[in-house]
Order: structure tokens, then sequence, then C-alpha cells
């Protein structure tokens, strides 16, 4: 496939959102002081620090940057800070997945939309052991129609980018056998799965009907692994599991914006991404979330087969003139080193199990990771 000449690439924003459990430093179960953490935080933090459905959980976003340093930078602030209204508060900030040790029901944080959702979709409710936690990576500045076409462009490659961020074997005090719980929770709720191939104008037509007809509540609830964003100017791709290991994160977001930067032009003159059958993508991102980089995935243009840790070497090698372009190569080459030497992050939550067998000992370590800068 023909590559775009570095000079014709547009710097895209990045963002990223982050969410967390928060534990009883005691029993390493979850605790519903999401309320109290939020509070303390914002003093630090302002508006980039939310509450989120369950009180168990907190959620930090970056600011837009348009370098890696700076991304990584907010990244760092956002978890100490975190961390230290954490520890105020008699908890631990952890970052994985899905909670290791947790019972139901879970306490909903206090607020009318999260009141209206729980009521709504108790069938959801009923069925999540454990809380999911996601990372996810904003693009920017897109229009609708622009983030749309992106996203059929990234669709066959999500699950690349989900295997590399994999880190949710344990939920609920059990081994599910998986390197992603989350993936499976996250199914419970409507929309759930690849963003169709669409225009930004059907996107309009689509979220209304949508809404309209009670399958979704509002346009917020479109859980699209890739979405516009309804509140600002990105597409959001949310397949990442949130990761304890900070440059985790930062080695995401830098490849996925690459990868972005790459397809925009040809998105922007409305060349269609590959036309992968639903059922492929799906069971792409199967693939990812029980194998992790074990697990088989399709070339989307060689239409060949191959393990998902070959696939990411094919999407780096795709989006390597982007991070050339951009300054993030050796970047990128570095962390990649790293993450190889470590592991992902459902391989080291294995590791610590097989050791000292006690999830207590999985949590501590999730907890410890998540503070190193």
């Amino acid at each position: 496939m023909a590559r775009t000449s570095p000079h014709r690439f547009e710097t895209l924003t990045l963002g990223v959102e982050e969410e967390f459990v928060l534990t009883d430093p005691a029993s390493r179960s979850t605790v519903p002081l999401g309320p109290d953490v939020c509070k303390r935080a914002a003093d630090r933090l302002g508006e980039r620090v939310a509450r989120e459905l369950y009180a168990s959980q907190i959620e930090a976003h970056t600011r837009p940057a348009r370098r890696a340093a700076e991304l990584r930078r907010d990244l760092v602030e956002d978890r100490l800070v975190l961390a230290e209204a954490a520890t105020r508060s008699d908890c631990l900030l952890v970052a994985s997945g899905s909670a290791v040790l947790t019972s139901k029901p879970f306490p909903i944080s206090e607020g009318a939309r999260y009141e209206r959702m729980w009521r709504r979709y108790s069938g959801a409710a009923a069925h999540i052991d454990s809380e999911p936690s996601g990372c996810h990576i904003h693009l920017g500045d897109l229009d609708r129609g622009e983030a749309m076409a992106l996203a059929g462009h990234l669709r066959p490659w999500l699950p690349v980018l989900q295997a590399l961020a994999t880190n949710s074997p344990f939920a609920a005090g059990e081994f599910r056998n998986c390197a992603s719980w989350r993936h499976y929770q996250q199914q419970a709720w409507p929309t759930v799965g690849p963003a169709p191939l669409i225009t930004g104008e059907t996107y309009e037509t689509l979220a209304d009907d949508l809404v309209l007809s009670g399958v979704l509540m509002d346009r917020k609830m479109i859980y699209w692994y890739a979405r516009p964003s309804e509140h600002l100017p990105t597409l959001e791709i949310r397949v990442p599991d949130v990761n304890a290991d900070v440059d985790t994160a930062l080695l995401v977001a830098v490849l996925t914006r690459a990868l972005a930067t790459v397809f925009l032009p040809e998105a922007r003159r409305g060349e269609p991404g590959p036309r992968l059958g639903e059922a492929d993508v799906r069971e792409a991102h199967r693939q990812a979330a029980v194998h992790g980089l074990a697990g088989r995935w399709t070339h989307p243009f060689t239409r060949r087969a191959m393990p998902l840790s070959a696939a990411l070497r094919a999407l780096v090698e795709q989006a390597l003139p982007a991070l050339e372009a951009l300054g993030e190569a050796r970047l990128t080459g570095t962390l990649l080193r790293r993450l190889t030497r470590s592991g992902t992050g459902d391989r080291r939550q294995r590791e610590i199990y097989r050791r000292r067998r006690r999830l207590t000992d999985v949590v501590d370590d999730l907890a410890a990771r998540t503070m190193l800068a």
C-alpha cells in the first residue's frame, strides 16, 4: 500500500482518558470512595478528574497534546494526584482492566444520569461482575465526517492495539482464562462492537434513531470501539484496557495516532477502509481478548493470517512514516523493547499470581506500578 510522504502529514492532537478502581488497603477489594477521591483530586486537576458510573471507580484525562512528552507528563500527573487523593481517602488507586477483588452490588455514583442508566439497563448491570476500566484514546481535531471515515480505516487494526494493552485476566477473585475480561464485561452494554462503515451524515441519523427508538438513553451511550466524541472534536478509540504501566498507555496512544495520521489523507479523500466483514473483525477482537498477543489476526491488505505479535510489527511498519515525521520512532522502539522484556499487563498479573498464589499480591503490584512515573 502506498504511504503518504512525511511533508503531507498533519499532527493530530492526542489525549487519553484512564479509568481506575479504588481498593481497600487491607482487603484489596473495591470500595465506593470515588466521590471522595474526585473531590480531593479536583483541587489540583480541576475538570481533568471525573466520577464514573460505579462509585468504586474514578477517571482522569489529559489535556490535548501534540508531543508525546506532553502527554506523558499529564498521564503521570493525573496518576500521582489521584494516588495521593486516594491515600488521603484511605484507599489505593489501581489500574487494572477489571477489579481483581470485588463484590456486588456495586454502589452507583450520585447523579440523575447514572441513576437513570442503572434503572434502565438493569440487565447489563446484572451481567457485570467486576468493575471494568478502560484507556480511551482521543484523536483530533476532527469533524464527525472525518472521524467516521478514519474509524473505517482503523477498524481492522484495533484488535492489535487491544492485544497490546490486555490487562484483566483476573476479576472478582477468579482467573477468567483470558487476557482481557473487561472485553467480555463490556459486551453487556448496547452498541458495543466495531464501528459501522458509515458517513458522518449517516452517523447523525443513526445516533438520533438509536435514542428515539429507546435503544440508547442518550448519544453518549454509543459504545463502538471507535466513535466520534459527543463533547469533543475527536475520534475516541475505546478498546484498550487501562494498564498499571504508564508507558503502556503512552505506547498505545502514540501508535494509535501514528496509524491514524497515515490513514487520514485517504479518509479525507473519501477512500474507503478495508471491507472486512463484521464477523471477521469481531473474531479478531475475541482473539485479542482471549489470547492477547498470542491470538490470531488477518492482515487487512494481504489477507494473510498471523499471530497478533506479528500483527503488532505490521502495525508499526504501517505507522512508521508518521512516527518518523512526528519524531516518535525512537521512543516507540524503546517502549516496545521495554514491553517485550516486561510483558503485557495480563502476563504480569498472571506471573505475580503464579509466584505468590495470592490475589492480594496481584492488587498490591498493580497499585505500586500505577504510581510509578
